[in-house]
């Protein structure tokens, strides 16, 4: 079995979700992301979020997936401040539903003051709804944007192992895991941390408090990254209980300080009916229902 714990699954279609579920994954962890132009209404991130809990959750129960979230005002969002603001006030209203299970991802882009703001924000909002915290270091200068990150966390007193620190690389692993956080790793095609580099990641430093993810989303990215990339880990003599806890376990752990993210959930799943409606829309386009 495997947990995607980041992935942008409303980016992706049915087949996505066929293909996953056929190679194991059995989980997944959507994070509230940007929609690759700014939103221009606090009305376009209350519809955003509502699918999140909502509709993508019962889509992905139709593949045989079980569906979580993390709700947060993502960093390249935080800079129109006006709107941000307004976001801001939506988050408690969402953190609170069935299937969150962390505030995120949130952090730095560009690492503007703005960005800082809203960042504080919202670790201040995760400790009053105890909830973890998924953060997003940044593409340009991610050193310092981690070291920064981390150091924020640490003022407003989180807890290292509630904070999952996202968008590693080779640069910035030492000093994660010195500090106690959770390190994941976001396996891009072509970006990023691709499968041979994860590889050799995970030899070097084991797996304790190490994450696999695919971040896949609406460009160029492959939602059958984590389990692919285990497979490179069996074929190049990785352990099999390293593999297991970088994709699957260490999720658990992490995610499961929300007390909403738990085994029971996919080991004893509810039937799949393709019938089933929600408000009123089918995932059927023609086909025959799948019943089981």
């Amino acid at each position: 079995m495997f947990i995607d714990p980041h992935i942008h699954m409303s980016a992706r279609t049915t087949d996505d979700y066929e293909a996953m579920a056929a190679a194991g994954v059995v989980a997944v962890i959507e994070p509230a992301f940007w929609v690759g132009q700014p939103r221009t209404h606090v009305g376009t991130f209350q519809d955003y979020f509502a699918s999140l809990v909502g509709w993508e959750r019962h889509r992905a129960a139709q593949f045989g997936i079980r569906h979580y979230c993390t709700i947060g005002l993502n960093s390249k969002e935080a800079n129109d401040e006006a709107l941000a603001e307004q976001v801001l006030e939506l988050l408690p209203l969402y953190l609170n539903k069935d299937g969150v299970v962390a505030v995120g991802e949130i952090g730095f882009d560009d690492q503007t003051p703005a960005e800082e703001r809203f960042f504080r924000a919202q670790l201040e909002l995760a400790k009053q709804v105890r909830l973890p915290v998924m953060i997003h270091t940044p593409h340009r200068d991610k050193t310092s944007g981690t070291l920064r990150s981390m150091a924020i966390c640490a003022e407003h007193g989180l807890a290292p192992g509630q904070v999952v620190v996202d968008h590693n690389n080779e640069e910035t692993v030492q000093a994660v895991l010195d500090g106690g956080y959770w390190a994941a790793f976001t396996l891009y095609p072509k970006t990023k941390m691709g499968s041979e580099r994860m590889v050799e990641v995970v030899r070097r430093y084991g797996s304790e408090r190490i994450i696999c993810d695919s971040s896949a989303d609406w460009g160029v990215s492959d939602p059958l990254a984590v389990p692919k990339t285990a497979r490179l880990m069996a074929e190049r003599g990785i352990p099999a209980a390293v593999i297991a806890a970088t994709c699957y376990g260490n999720a658990v752990l992490a995610y499961g300080q929300s007390g909403r993210f738990a085994e029971a959930d996919w080991t004893a799943p509810a039937a799949i009916d393709q019938r089933r409606l929600f408000e009123g829309n089918s995932v059927l386009r023609g086909q025959e229902p799948v019943v089981r």
